[in-house]
């Protein structure tokens, strides 16, 4: 049960945070959920806002999301630094990271431990139809959804524009359209899959399963692949509660989940798989989704989220000194 109460999440619906326009920060880049701003001095300033992406199309807005996004992502950032180096230098606000410039590798690592997911580009999607090539991987007959896979795989996608749609492909496809190298591919999926391996072992400490994840990486000024963007969070991952996986599983249940799984689970049932018009996100779906969001995020940090509800553009004017 998370610490919040769905009345605190309520009265954070009163002030979302849609955007940001902080042209003080420096150039800035918006992407599905967060609004970035360099500084032209190797720093860059990170806002995760209340925006959900899904399906490659922003969807609206979920209350507190963005800080709690923020909040987990520092809190990994911190506890796997010893596994990959990252960008992050300093957390001013409950919304804002400032982090290295990074030149970015354009490539997103998609790590994925069970035939499982709801989207185009998902695994589960692709075996469903007959196919038993992913991504250059070959996958056995007979395998069930929400099964453990034989052995952990990377499948990465290609890094779409702002507005356009990731695809899946295999190391050579990446090669081939993206221009990496494949001396840099080779070490992002190096440091990936350390990284997942240590996502694992975690949350199977907290009672958690990390069922899949994705994770972005960049150069440094010195030429240093380091992991950017944010890592391990309800958004970028997939977490299920292992006291209930085995007997849903048998069973034939979707594993339970508290990720934004439940927002996708909603608009799959509305008949939204990505195009059209999207359906409304009624308030409390919101706030189940965002009570789902904070229960993820203190199991995994194993303390609790403290949401602050000050109107977010004056307080971070004021933490950025702005």
């Amino acid at each position: 049960m998370a610490s919040v109460t769905a009345e605190i999440v309520r009265q954070a619906l009163e002030h979302p945070l849609v955007e940001t326009n902080f042209p003080q920060l420096g150039t800035s880049y918006r992407g599905k959920v967060r609004d970035n701003y360099s500084d032209g001095r190797g720093r860059r300033f990170i806002v995760t806002t209340d925006r959900i992406s899904a399906f490659d199309r922003v969807l609206g807005t979920l209350p507190l999301k963005g800080q709690i996004l923020n909040a987990v992502a520092a809190w990994w950032f911190k506890h796997t630094q010893h596994i990959a180096k990252n960008h992050l230098l300093d957390v001013p606000d409950p919304n804002v990271l400032v982090a290295r410039e990074c030149q970015l590798l354009p490539v997103e690592m998609v790590v994925r431990a069970y035939l499982t997911g709801t989207t185009s580009t998902s695994i589960w999607v692709h075996y469903e139809r007959g196919e038993r090539s992913y991504c250059g991987h070959e996958l056995p007959n007979g395998l069930r959804r929400h099964e453990r896979l034989p052995q952990v795989l990377v499948t990465p996608t290609t890094k779409a524009m702002h507005g356009g749609h990731d695809e899946a492909a295999s190391r050579a496809e990446i090669l081939a359209r993206t221009g990496i190298s494949p001396e840099d591919y080779d070490t992002a999926e190096r440091l990936a899959l350390a990284l997942f391996a240590e996502g694992q072992r975690h949350c199977k400490a907290r009672g958690l399963i990390l069922v899949d994840t994705k994770y972005e990486f960049g150069k440094t000024p010195e030429g240093e692949i380091v992991l950017i963007d944010e890592i391990h969070t309800p958004d970028s991952s997939r977490f299920w509660f292992e006291s209930s996986y085995a007997e849903r599983f048998e069973q034939g249940l979707a594993p339970e989940s508290f990720d934004k799984e439940y927002v996708r689970r909603f608009l799959v049932e509305q008949g939204f798989r990505g195009d059209g018009d999207i359906p409304k996100i009624p308030d409390d779906v919101k706030v189940e989704a965002v009570l789902r969001y904070i229960e993820a995020v203190e199991q995994i940090m194993g303390e609790n989220f403290v949401p602050n509800l000050e109107e977010p553009i004056q307080r971070m004017q004021r933490n950025l000194e702005l």
